[in-house]
């Protein structure tokens, strides 16, 4: 009997492309009249101003070009994805030249010896600083690169692929969701609502940390019973197809000292990440300058490590070929989004959410408010897009319902951050899961259980919410 298997990445990304391409045939075309607003600099949607406009149905052309405008859309001269897919092949250039040195496997090695019987505790650490990072800047792309500094070091301790991506995407992803002074999520969204950033700021901190705490636990429980019997790892039928991912490396099994040489490659390494920290929150970074790091960064530790020429542009070329997919991966997922824009339905959905949340009562209300959120984000998997063009038509329907705008505020941020976490239509997931050869199916049976839980402490969190305001 031939068992399911659910398709590739690539090829979800794809239909999901043509199912929404399929829906500009049949939902209404329609647009709200766009303000500007001064606070956040942008045009935002004026509640109560939909009208529908010329359809604008998706063909067969139109899903062709979508992951070409997901990269670049020549049209409008607009970057779609091309800086942040540049940005994992250079991301993936950069390890591929450290690696060479073997400095992370020797490094991995010295961790693995001096945590001996408390590897453990590494998930809680790691997963802390990831959560402060989501909390405080929504880390997102950022993470990408760490990804394969974690996934080694966990499976090295005796746990999974897994495990790894969870630690990454998991603490990050639970950090966005509960972001206290999150400046491209939480003050965007306060400022669109016309309330504080600091308005409901105990409450957001509250469910970060409970939520924490549930991911914390979750994932330590998981990683012990891999630990204790590796069939029990979700991806343990994947472990004979590529043993460098799964379950126990190699790596860790030989007495490797670290040279002095590598120290210093290491150190590069550090202070690499430190300065792209720094400039993101700081300087004002993003891609194009994170990258010129990473650039930089390559050619010292080619220098530090003597490499010579030849042998850096063949190591940096080959980790490049590593994370080739995750670039497709990133354009795929944006092309959907250019499906629904171009077919003039992203206001349409934002109008029936609009329409679906008159006259209810206040718990009512702000939980509905959260599900509406939490469907849009699917859509719109970009928590500063959303936050722009939902939080103008969502607040002020607070008013009517005796809700305070803060908890419509947290209700979004809380769904927001939900797409870090499962959405196929995310670049962050799937190129977290194709980092860590993890397929979206194995992903969904280890995070479905989680992630019900935090929709139900949420929930919950938003009625005593209402009750206390």
């Amino acid at each position: 009997m031939l068992k399911f298997k659910l398709p590739s990445v690539y090829t979800i990304l794809f239909l999901l492309t043509v199912l929404i391409a399929a829906l500009t045939w049949v939902v209404p075309a329609g647009q709200y009249e766009m303000a500007n607003n001064a606070l956040l600099g942008k045009l935002v949607p004026v509640s109560g101003t939909y009208h529908q406009v010329e359809s604008s149905p998706q063909g067969l052309k139109d899903v062709l070009l979508a992951p070409i405008k997901g990269f670049y859309d020549p049209e409008s001269n607009q970057s779609r994805a091309i800086d942040v897919a540049l940005f994992v092949l250079i991301i993936g250039g950069f390890f591929g030249v450290v690696n060479h040195t073997k400095s992370i496997d020797s490094a991995i090695y010295q961790i693995t010896v001096k945590l001996q019987g408390r590897e453990i505790w590494l998930i809680p650490t790691l997963m802390g600083l990831f959560a402060l990072g989501g909390t405080l800047i929504g880390m997102a792309e950022e993470t990408l690169p760490f990804y394969t500094l974690v996934i080694p070091v966990m499976i090295a301790a005796g746990y999974d692929s897994i495990t790894g991506v969870a630690v990454v995407m998991i603490g990050a992803g639970i950090g966005a969701l509960g972001s206290t002074i999150n400046p491209f999520a939480t003050i965007i969204a306060s400022n669109a609502a016309e309330v504080s950033f600091t308005d409901g700021l105990g409450l957001r901190i509250a469910i970060l940390v409970l939520a924490w705490l549930l991911c914390v636990v979750y994932v330590m429980k998981y990683a012990q019973k891999v630990k204790s019997n590796p069939a029990h790892s979700i991806v343990a039928a994947q472990q004979d197809d590529d043993k460098k991912y799964f379950l126990h490396n190699s790596a860790a099994s030989n007495n490797m000292a670290l040279s002095f040489q590598q120290k210093l490659v290491l150190s590069v390494l550090l202070l690499t990440f430190i300065a792209m920290v720094i400039g993101v929150s700081y300087l004002d970074w993003w891609m194009a300058e994170i990258s010129a790091l990473f650039i930089a960064a390559t050619l010292v530790v080619g220098v530090m490590a003597r490499m010579t020429e030849q042998t850096i542009t063949a190591t940096f070329v080959e980790g490049a070929r590593e994370l080739l997919g995750v670039a497709f991966i990133i354009a795929l997922a944006r092309g959907l989004v250019v499906v629904m824009d171009e077919g003039n339905i992203t206001h349409t959905f934002l109008h029936y959410a609009e329409g679906f949340l008159s006259d209810l009562s206040p718990i009512v209300f702000i939980n509905t408010i959260y599900w509406v959120e939490s469907f849009l984000s699917l859509l719109i998997p970009s928590s500063s897009g959303l936050a722009v063009l939902s939080m103008p038509v969502m607040a002020p329907l607070a008013d009517f319902s005796n809700v305070p705008r803060e908890l419509v505020v947290t209700a979004y941020q809380a769904a927001s951050g939900l797409p870090n976490l499962v959405t196929p239509t995310s670049a962050i997931v799937m190129g977290g899961l194709a980092i860590g050869r993890v397929s979206y199916s194995h992903w969904l049976k280890f995070i479905l259980p989680l992630l019900a839980m935090i929709v139900l402490l949420v929930m919950a969190m938003l009625s005593i919410g209402v009750l206390l305001s």
